[in-house]
């Protein structure tokens, strides 16, 4: 999808029904803290009924004691202390509710923010390869933050409710005809609603992408820092972060520009029209009934009341329309289902053995264009399979399959007899090891690195299969050894040290079959030396398949395959594949020249 079509989308408002349908999916993540938020909701009613109480206090002592000149000292003070009652009850149930509200409120956005983390690790490698990181980081941290004040508007609106319902019943036994004159300003504050709904609606969502698309940029950014100084990009990255940085300024001067003119400005004017009206009826000159001072007061502080919360209402808007967004573009994550390929748990399939076998295999990324054509072979158990081929010959996608990070399309892939589906999960993980060509190393130490975080592995077998793997001759100089820290993607290390980290992570587990993607490619000469020792001890007992870029490194495997466009167009051993004089023969002569 180019910026073009990208924008086309993003200007489309939410339509009205959408907007209801994820309000009312919004209401559902409320539901678990139900208690809390009816709490809340009682609290307010009672608010709502003091705020009601309290005009009419003061008009009957103003009617009664302060116009008659009945009024004693002891009943002002009496007047008073009611009054100063009355006001701090409300402040601390308002303090009470708000506070239970607002908690509620963070529970419940932590909630769906532990429901999208743990959806997106259920999710396939293909989810991954066509959504950006920095789109994902943007719905499950600034788009779930957003429902915290999103669900301040239910509250805002409730208590809203409540405060103009009990203002207008406390207006109509004073007059009803000025009662009247306020609640006629309702379907032009409706209309605007509508109006501010339909149109900001795409401003918001255009607001939320714009933001999305500056923290896709940010993290490309720093994860490609290196190669930005290498090639001094620095200008032109500069210059496209500026330009999405500019227009999601402009976008955010629009939404600010049209809350300033239809919310708190418009519901202000609507007030003093109302006000102005209702104290146009009391003082017009044919009336012929004296109002009383005290019934003027009490009626403009319903007035007041009654436009206050609504003032707060629309003023709610803003996080409404932004909730609104954020929950459709939370939604899109919840209702995806590019989850990783599924399988049939079955109990009975175990892993003892470690035979592969692939049987007419075909495999396509997208559905359509086929990348694995009609793969066969055979690796028994503790044997190693070598997987030889030039870029985009289809070798890391043989792996993909093996892993089940991929579902594939035609064939069978058997592991021991058992069809490759019919393994629980963690059968898989446990007893099908992978080792990548760029490892990832986590924040920690090198021995939660090795283990990462399993209880069940003790310090002692962390050694040992450093030491398989010749990775304690650099460990035990580090300050720290096994302790020494480690930040983000291990870059205090060298590429040949954080690989035999990733070895020693493998091989902990003691997998019954070991995967090597081209493990070795990023090790230097002498750092290759030190592990080959260690691999041929690693691969006895285990069923090997190892993706090489460097063929002396599979020499010694029991069967090679050579891959040409997703087929195997040799098969054999080092020896055998020599002496055909073909594929694997022309590769290997090349990289000993070069040497």
């Amino acid at each position: 999808m180019n910026n073009e079509q990208q924008k086309s989308i993003w200007s489309q408002a939410i339509p009205f029904k959408e907007q209801v349908k994820i309000f009312k999916r919004m209401l559902k993540f409320m539901l678990s803290y139900k208690v809390a938020f009816g709490v809340s909701i009682i609290g307010a009613l009672i608010v709502s009924v003091i705020n009601m109480l309290l005009p009419r206090w003061l008009q009957y002592f103003m009617d009664h004691f302060l116009v008659t000149q009945t009024a004693t000292m002891q009943v002002i003070y009496g007047a008073a202390l009611i009054y100063g009652l009355g006001s701090l009850a409300k402040a601390v149930l308002q303090f009470a509710y708000e506070y239970i509200y607002s908690l509620a409120s963070e529970r419940a956005m932590e909630n769906v923010r532990k429901q999208l983390f743990r959806r997106v690790h259920r999710f396939g490698m293909r989810y991954f390869d066509q959504t950006p990181a920095g789109s994902i980081l943007s719905r499950v941290t600034n788009d779930t933050m957003t429902l915290s004040d999103f669900w301040s508007v239910f509250s805002t609106v409730i208590i809203g409710v409540l405060s103009m319902f009990t203002a207008f019943v406390a207006m109509l036994p004073t007059n009803v005809t000025a009662s009247l004159i306020v609640l006629a300003t309702l379907p032009l504050v409706f209309f605007v609603v509508w109006f501010y709904s339909h149109t900001n609606s795409k401003l918001y969502r255009e607001f939320r992408e714009r933001l999305s698309l500056i923290n896709t940029q940010l993290n490309e950014s720093l994860e490609g820092m290196s190669v930005i100084q290498q090639f001094r990009q620095e200008k032109r990255i500069d210059r496209e972060f500026e330009k999405t940085n500019g227009d999601q300024l402009a976008t955010r001067q629009r939404m600010i520009r049209m809350n300033s003119f239809l919310l708190s400005p418009l519901t202000s004017l609507f007030y003093s029209v109302s006000l102005s009206a209702v104290l146009m009826y009391f003082g017009f000159p044919l009336r012929q009934v004296f109002v009383p001072a005290g019934l003027i007061y009490a009626f403009a502080n319903y007035v007041q009341n009654f436009f206050n919360p609504l003032s707060n209402m629309m003023d709610s808007l803003t996080f409404f329309q932004d909730g609104i967004v954020a929950g459709k573009r939370i939604f899109r994550i919840l209702d995806e289902t590019e989850f990783e390929p599924k399988q049939k748990e079955d109990p009975d399939a175990k892993i003892d053995q470690g035979k592969i076998e692939f049987k007419h295999v075909s495999f396509s990324y997208d559905g359509k264009n086929e990348i694995l054509h009609d793969i066969n072979f055979t690796v028994q158990p503790g044997q190693t399979l070598g997987i030889v081929g030039h870029t985009g010959s289809g070798k890391s996608s043989l792996i993909n399959v093996m892993m089940r990070f991929y579902e594939y399309q035609k064939g069978a892939v058997l592991i021991d007899g058992h069809d490759i589906r019919d393994f629980p999960k963690n059968e898989l993980r446990k007893k099908l090891g992978l080792v990548l060509q760029e490892p990832f190393m986590f924040y920690g130490d090198i021995a939660s690195n090795i283990r990462l975080m399993n209880p069940n592995i003790t310090l002692d077998q962390v050694k040992a299969a450093a030491r398989h793997v010749q990775a304690d001759r650099f460990i035990n100089r580090l300050p720290g050894k096994y302790h020494a820290k480690v930040i983000e993607g291990g870059s205090e290390f060298s590429s040949g040290q954080r690989q035999l980290i990733s070895f020693a992570r493998t091989l902990v587990t003691d997998p019954k079959i070991l995967v090597l993607d081209e493990a070795t490619a990023n090790i230097d000469t002498e750092t290759e030396t030190l592990i080959q020792d260690g691999l041929k001890q690693l691969r006895k007992g285990r069923t090997t398949l190892a993706i090489a870029h460097r063929l002396s490194t599979i020499a010694d495997a029991d069967q090679i395959i050579v891959l040409d466009k997703g087929r195997i167009v040799e098969k054999g051993t080092h020896e055998q594949l020599l002496a055909k004089h073909g594929y694997y023969y022309d590769l290997y002569t090349l990289q000993q020249k070069a040497k």
